[in-house]
């Protein structure tokens, strides 16, 4: 079933969080303090929500890269229960996909749950000071229209934020598969 992202309130500050990649190293929101912005996207490799928009995603993000725009994805769903979403799987699709920004694994579920991430994709876009400058969908591609895929919301977004702006609302909410919550660990939170 397809969920919306929850759309956090603008200027909330980006969440805290240490997380090892799928290469084994640690990375956390400190790794990225010099960048001038930030991208947490929440991702997985079976969502065909993720899979439809994930090599423009590749390309776009090492695009807006040379333009100072910082990338880290973060998987949380419950690998007991969705392997495809293992580690080894996750690898196999930053390959395929031509990622070159760390790939996270949230087994805890908690940096899911800290971000109030809701599907995949689900993007959040942090300023200079990592407060929540954006949130929302990657363009208006999905599974089954035929609307390009090529960016255009995250690529806009950056546009006004890197030239110092505010990124106009209203900020269309992401669509994609819901995060597999592992049984018994699902958020308690709602909003708006």
């Amino acid at each position: 079933m397809a969920l919306e992202s929850q759309m956090v309130e603008l200027g909330t500050p980006a969440p805290d969080f240490t997380l090892p990649s799928v290469e084994g190293e640690l990375v956390s929101l400190g790794s990225f303090a010099t960048a001038p912005g930030l991208l947490v996207v929440f991702l997985s490799n079976h969502c065909p929500y993720v899979r439809h928009i994930e090599k423009t995603f590749g390309a776009v993000t090492a695009e807006l890269r040379a333009e100072g725009l910082a990338t880290v994805a973060i998987a949380s769903n419950d690998i007991q229960n969705y392997p495809d979403d293992d580690a080894e799987h996750l690898r196999e699709q930053a390959q395929r996909a031509g990622f070159t920004f760390p790939y996270l694994l949230d087994e805890s579920q908690e940096v899911a749950k800290a971000f109030h991430a809701a599907c995949t994709p689900d993007l959040f876009l942090y300023d200079a000071d990592r407060r929540l400058a954006y949130r929302g969908e990657f363009d208006a591609a999905r599974p089954g229209n035929d609307l390009p895929c090529d960016g255009a919301s995250l690529r806009s977004a950056w546009s006004h934020l890197s030239s110092g702006g505010l990124v106009p609302e209203p900020h269309a909410p992401s669509i994609g598969c819901g995060i597999k919550w592992r049984p018994g660990n699902e958020p308690r939170f709602t909003l708006g």
